[in-house]
């Protein structure tokens, strides 16, 4: 990532906290994930984890680091999109 991507990318997350913006869209991305059932699947997949290896032999970071690539790509794609469209709105409004 160059420079000038780097200094967009946290002059536009400054913007989004700054206003707020970032708790809606926070709030707005959970909830759709719930209403899609992400939530539960992705729950799931952990306790099935679990059951394979054993309570005992599982730590914390080891699931993380195996369900976080999971829980990326079972985002559906009508998600993401409704996200980067609400990011899109936000901008366009901040630079009238």
């Amino acid at each position: 990532m160059s420079d000038r991507s780097i200094q967009l990318k946290n002059s536009v997350n400054l913007k989004l906290v700054e206003t707020g913006e970032k708790e809606r869209l926070k709030d707005m991305l959970r909830q759709r994930l719930t209403e899609c059932g992400w939530r539960d699947e992705l729950k799931e997949h952990a306790k099935d984890i679990v059951r394979e290896r054993g309570l005992q032999k599982v730590t914390v970071d080891e699931l993380v680091k195996e369900i976080t690539p999971k829980g990326r790509q079972l985002v559906p794609d009508a998600v993401k999109r409704e996200l980067l469209a609400e990011i899109k709105k936000f901008l366009s409004a901040q630079s009238q």
